[in-house]
């Protein structure tokens, strides 16, 4: 017998009662651990795969306004800052460029894009090129692009007008379909197209197989915090509706069981239309008419304690989505001395992550096509650069210009650099 199969009889290993059982932890007598009768041993987590439903997802986005900040600030972010190009091009090149940009709405269609691909785990942008709508099948030529003839890019999201084919190619490191399949209500026409007149804005990533069950798309990023998203509404949609609650008044009624289980109808319509004059004749400000002996109390709620709940459901929510309680919930942050910054400088170095591994492909693939289509020309030596999201202020930028000429001169009189 080999060492492998020796290992792996060993690793069953039996009890008193001869039933074979794993290597886990477990306390029968404090219920602990590996099948004991707990709480925590009852808890299952069963692939429910929401990506694939297009209605709830549809009606969290346009009624649960937690839903659509999530799948919009990040997306805003990223492209707020927009890029930079750097290589050997002028300015009057920049510019023939931003207006490319502006007149085709490029920014703008990116940012959906992201959006969209963020809801609904998939989106596709396809670059239009006036003049080739015939060979959409073709791979793209950056030859034939000629000066002014690239339109933008226009959005289909996976259940509106786009579908993978089977083919696949491997593409920017992984597998990818080689066409689409575009049918367009508006303009009334279906084609297919190469991968390569394709943008591809997914959401979260997944295993291979669960990748190939979403035909190639990745998941939606309101999938994993759904639970959170409807924990939130419902605490909310609870306090509002303990603000009815917050005062009211209890009347004492003697004998009011025996009015409702032994007098006749008529004996408890009159009852409840005196109930229903009281109610029209007090107001905030009103009095109340008794009889003698009834007692009328006033009860308060107490609402403490709820902005302890409200903000640990807050919190939840910022951790799941890497978005801070200042972006988030618009809040400011709690405690002494507290101001935000941390939490947002962490914040945008998560947003320079997703630039450099969702933003970055998509514009090193539209680039040469933007070139092509305002310079009739690719420039070898471009390079696509993220302004940085955190800017010191003034103070803290006139602190650093301070230090370093504090460094520089504390050299030069030592003699460790000349004047020239």
């Amino acid at each position: 017998m080999s060492e492998n199969n020796e290992s792996a009889i060993q690793s069953v290993v039996s009890d008193k009662t001869g039933v074979p059982v794993l290597d886990e932890f477990s306390n029968p007598l404090f219920r602990l651990g590996y099948g004991s009768q707990a709480p925590l041993e009852a808890t299952d987590y069963p692939l429910t795969r929401m990506t694939d439903n297009y209605a709830l997802l549809n009606s969290l986005y346009r009624s649960g306004g937690i839903c659509k900040s999530v799948v919009s600030i990040i997306p805003n972010d990223m492209t707020r800052k927009w890029y930079t190009l750097s290589g050997g091009i002028g300015p009057e090149h920049l510019r023939t460029l931003k207006q490319v940009e502006r007149d085709t709405g490029l920014r703008e269609s990116l940012d959906r894009g992201l959006q969209f691909g963020s809801l609904y785990g998939g989106v596709a942008g396809l670059i239009r090129i006036r003049g080739q709508e015939a060979v959409l099948d073709k791979p793209l030529d950056l030859s034939a692009i000629l000066p002014g003839t690239f339109e933008g890019v226009q959005i289909f999201d996976r259940w509106c007008g786009i579908t993978p084919d089977t083919e696949l190619v491997f593409h920017r490191g992984q597998m990818a379909p080689k066409y689409y399949r575009i049918e367009d209500p508006e303009s009334s026409f279906s084609t297919r197209v190469h991968h390569s007149r394709i943008i591809r804005f997914t959401g979260g990533i997944l295993p291979y197989l669960e990748e190939m069950a979403e035909l190639y798309w990745g998941e939606s990023d309101i999938e994993p915090i759904y639970r959170d998203i409807v924990l939130y509404d419902n605490v909310m949609e609870n306090m509002g509706n303990l603000t009815f609650r917050a005062n009211i008044d209890t009347m004492e009624v003697q004998n009011l069981d025996q009015l409702f289980s032994l007098t006749s109808t008529e004996q408890q319509r009159r009852f409840w239309r005196v109930m229903q004059a009281q109610s029209v004749m007090q107001s905030n400000f009103g009095t109340r008419l008794v009889n003698a002996g009834d007692k009328v109390y006033n009860t308060q709620y107490s609402f403490t304690g709820f902005d302890h709940v409200t903000e640990a459901v807050q919190l939840n929510l910022c951790a799941k989505t890497h978005i801070p309680m200042t972006r988030l919930f618009g809040r400011s942050p709690a405690g002494m001395n507290a101001t935000g910054e941390s939490d947002l400088k962490n914040y945008y170095e998560y947003i320079d992550i997703r630039r450099e591994t969702r933003l970055r492909p998509i514009l090193e693939q539209l680039l040469p096509v933007l070139c092509m289509s305002a310079w009739g020309m690719v420039p070898d030596d471009l390079e696509i650069q993220f302004p940085p999201l955190w800017t010191p202020t003034a103070k803290e930028a006139a602190e650093i210009v301070e230090k370093k000429a504090s460094a520089v001169r504390d050299m030069f009189q030592a003699g460790l650099i000349q004047a020239d």
